[in-house]
């Protein structure tokens, strides 16, 4: 997939690449630290519960951590100073975001995620290999995932609310994570409800889908929480929000195409599971008003087309082509009404180099 990024040119380095790097290693060990301690407790209540932790563990490894990125860069933006309750708050954000990623994969059967076994992936072969059937096995894994998203999503809530405990914005701020589990919930549920009807959804409805699943808990509610605890203004910090709101649609709105047309060993996910699940897009929402599209989808659904033949469609109708121009406007439009804000200049670089990630990651 070729992203055509006119717009944005990469960003000199900035000077908050040294605060990251001594950020990120205290997030590092928020995340740790969260692991290690409920490990512990683990084996206080039960012998087979410490394993589930050690699968927590391991899927909170690696990543781009790109939600703690966005606590940092709105910490930073409006030069606030130590990071110990950031780095609480960015971590709390890495654990919602792995939540529901777990949870993610139960919903769509995925058993692989970024080219490695899930938790539900383990827990099925271990399920498998005491003799369960197939389905059963599968069940087992899946009942899994659910179990590791809860307690991650309880200690994300956890981890906010200890972040903001005491300040005179705590409210705001708990507020804030909390209504970011509310709309990826709704977004969660609309993106299956879609799924399952029959009835065509027009662009609109996906973009507030993806709003709603993604752009919400990305990029939204961290650089809103980040500015928070910054003690800014609570209305900078709702239209940083808003900003985010935009650079999480375009994120989205590519990582559709990403799941239709990327190289399954760069996206570590397979290009074909989004069109055999029924997924709702802005690919297909595009595509559907050209004749005999929904036909091949599903036809392809049922076996009786090739995944190249919609690819093909897709491409012929323009589809992938007006996606990218649509991610490359909403981020036009988060650039220009990021410049009405007193932002520090090494976040607004911080915050170009996140837009160019945005519309050419992948290539």
């Amino acid at each position: 997939m070729t992203v055509n990024a006119t717009t944005w040119k990469p960003a000199p380095p900035s000077s908050n690449n040294g605060s990251w790097t001594r950020f990120s290693s205290l997030v590092e060990a928020e995340l740790l630290d969260f692991v290690d301690r409920n490990r512990a407790q683990a084996g206080t209540i039960s012998r087979s519960f410490p394993l589930m932790w050690d699968h927590i563990g391991s899927a909170l490894i690696g990543g781009k951590r790109l939600r703690p990125r966005m606590v940092h860069l709105a910490y930073t933006a409006f030069d606030a100073g130590e990071f110990g309750r950031c780095a609480k708050m960015a971590a709390a954000f890495e654990l919602l975001h792995t939540a529901l990623v777990v949870h993610d994969d139960a919903i769509d059967r995925d058993f692989v995620r970024r080219g490695q076994p899930t938790i539900g992936a383990h827990y099925r072969d271990h399920a498998s290999d005491q003799g369960l059937s197939t389905a059963d096995a599968e069940h087992f894994g899946h009942s899994a995932s659910i179990i590791a998203g809860d307690l991650l999503l309880a200690g994300a809530l956890r981890l906010a609310g200890r972040a903001a405990a005491g300040l005179p914005q705590a409210e705001a701020l708990t507020d804030t994570v909390h209504d970011a589990v509310f709309a990826s919930a709704a977004g969660e549920l609309e993106d299956v409800l879609l799924s399952a009807s029959t009835h065509r959804p027009d662009l609109q409805d996906v973009l507030d889908m993806e709003s709603l699943k993604t752009a919400g808990y990305s990029f939204e509610a961290p650089l809103k929480a980040g500015a928070l605890l910054a003690g800014v203004d609570p209305g900078q910090a709702e239209a940083l929000a808003a900003i985010g709101r935009r650079i999480g649609v375009a994120y989205q709105i590519v990582d559709d195409v990403l799941g239709t047309f990327g190289e399954p060993g760069t996206t570590g996910k397979s290009a074909e599971s989004d069109l055999r699940e029924g997924k709702r897009t802005v690919l297909t929402a595009f595509a559907a008003e050209a004749d005999g599209f929904d036909d091949l989808l599903a036809a392809f659904r049922r076996g009786e087309a090739e995944a190249d033949q919609v690819r093909s469609a897709l491409m012929d109708c323009g589809a992938d082509a007006r996606a990218q121009d649509l991610a490359r406007s909403l981020v036009d439009d988060a650039m220009q009404e990021s410049r009405k804000l007193p932002l520090h200049s090494a976040a607004r670089a911080d915050l170009e180099a996140v837009c160019l990630h945005v519309l050419t990651r992948g290539n």
